[in-house]
């Protein structure tokens, strides 16, 4: 019994190092199966597989150098660079001998344009005389350069010589594409060329380099908002605001890019449906809150402009029509105040923005159209106008047309007059009954409105299935006339 209880504590301690053993002879057989598997997802090309067992071969081996370095590698592939930073100074403080890691952390150093910190990696590499040495010199020759361009670049951005900043920029990003800045320098430039688009994708792909940026998704709302684009300045706010839900800045903004994008959800559903009175509503809303942004203002002048054409008030549709104009001469807003011309019987004015239009965009099928209609419609004019004859406006209802008409008919009945009045007024009377068949038969008025005339004996239609004014007025009014027409 006593020799067990003095074996007892060697057998305890043998069997705990046998156990450790087994563990670390297990623990590394996982290692290595998880960095096959990492090497075999990295040769067919699926980068985030082979992550994932990297990151797990970390996990059981953190003392091991080439495993670091081979996520490192993944991590750059993927264009993670601050990973692959973190990964290959991971390396060097392990093995500070490591020259591939020296060599990767001087690239990626030099991609995101840390010029200083690049040279000094590169530089190592490059006079140790082993591997990437001569990759090294390589790189290293362009950094003197690199670093010219960006103080060229800063100087021309000041100097407001856009394009030449532009160009040194292109340089610094063929050689710095993980340089957030440099996007971000060159999106000025290009907001301040009038480029908008292009400004977009640098701050957008800046926006991509930086985790959380805040600030690269309000700039990309507010560019947004400031061409107009209402619903994409929108979702960038709403990205802000999920990375920082008490950012001052895009809290303000996102309040008001939200009542505008709602008001114009609102007026473009009123004019779907044909609801005028409220389209016009929702779009003055729009110009009470947003008195600057000449882009959203826009948004409701030609919403005002469209919406007022299907109302009484044809001068405020020419009105507004003009205002967004002058924001944007865009050739559908051009046909569209052109139209109102043409329902103010302003065919001089129409032919004149219908032309404005194609000057824009040769190919413009509705301003090709209008133009010749605008012409057919002045041409007529000058010969016979059914509207002027009856004293109605081209937008009137057949209500309108028929009230007109029958007002007009009594008048200027041959009836009421004598002598040579009366050819004057048979004359007259047979125009008015001439207006009345074709602008209250649908098919006649469209041809007209397309500046046919359907009565026009030219037309081979005139006076078709027996037109006669008299019984068309004996129809509204009964026969209290006895008119004899004498003919010779």
């Amino acid at each position: 019994m006593d020799t067990w209880h003095r074996m007892r504590p060697k057998l305890y301690s043998t069997c705990l190092f046998f156990l450790a053993l087994d563990c670390s002879v297990v623990m590394g057989s996982e290692v290595e199966n998880h960095l096959d598997m990492g090497r075999d997802f990295l040769a067919r090309g699926q980068l985030q597989d082979a992550l994932s067992h990297y990151h797990a071969a970390v996990e059981g081996d953190p003392n091991n150098y080439l495993t670091y370095f081979k996520r490192g590698t993944v991590y750059l592939a993927l264009g993670k660079a601050k990973f692959a930073l973190l990964d290959f100074g991971k390396v060097l403080e392990l093995k500070p001998d490591f020259t591939a890691a020296r060599y990767q952390r001087g690239v990626v150093l030099m991609k995101q344009a840390s010029i200083e910190d690049a040279r000094k990696e590169l530089y190592n590499v490059y006079i140790g005389n082993g591997d990437f040495s001569q990759e090294a010199y390589d790189l290293y020759s362009k950094l003197d350069g690199l670093a010219y361009d960006m103080e060229l670049a800063t100087y021309y951005q000041e100097n407001k010589d856009y394009e030449s900043g532009i160009n040194s920029l292109d340089r610094l990003i063929e050689h710095c594409p993980w340089a957030p800045s440099l996007r971000e320098q060159r999106s000025q430039l290009y907001l301040s060329s009038g480029n908008v688009q292009h400004a977009i994708m640098d701050l957008r792909t800046a926006t991509k380099l930086q985790a959380d940026d805040t600030d690269g998704h309000y700039k990309l709302s507010k560019i947004y908002y400031s061409i107009g684009e209402v619903s994409e300045s929108l979702k960038e706010i709403r990205e802000c605001l999920k990375l920082d839900s008490d950012h001052k800045l895009c809290h303000s903004h996102y309040k008001i890019v939200k009542k505008i994008d709602r008001l114009i959800v609102d007026c473009q559903s009123a004019l779907n449906i044909k609801d005028f009175s409220s389209s016009i509503q929702f779009a003055k809303k729009i110009l009470d809150l947003e008195k600057d942004t000449k882009n959203i203002r826009f948004l409701a002048l030609e919403k005002l402009c469209r919406s007022y054409q299907h109302t009484d008030e044809l001068s405020l549709s020419l009105k507004y029509c003009s205002d967004a104009l002058e924001i944007s001469q865009t050739p559908d807003l051009y046909c569209l105040r052109a139209e109102g011309y043409i329902a103010n019987s302003m065919f001089d004015e129409a032919i004149r923005d219908f032309e404005h239009a194609l000057h824009i965009d040769q190919e413009h099928r509705q301003a090709s159209e209008g133009l010749k209609k605008a012409k057919n419609l002045q041409k007529q004019a000058e010969r016979k106008d059914y509207y002027k004859i009856l004293n109605v406006k081209r937008t009137a209802t057949k209500q309108e047309i028929i009230k007109a008409y029958r007002k007009a008919a009594q008048q200027w009945h041959p009836d009421n007059f004598q002598g040579e009045a009366k050819k004057n007024a048979e004359k007259k009377f047979i125009e008015i009954a001439s207006a009345k068949e074709v602008l209250t038969n649908p098919e006649k008025r469209e041809q007209f409105d397309r500046g046919i005339d359907p009565l026009d004996p030219e037309s081979g239609r005139h006076h078709q299935d027996g037109f006669n004014p008299f019984q068309q007025f004996h129809q509204f009014h009964g026969s209290p006339f006895t008119f004899k027409f004498n003919f010779n």
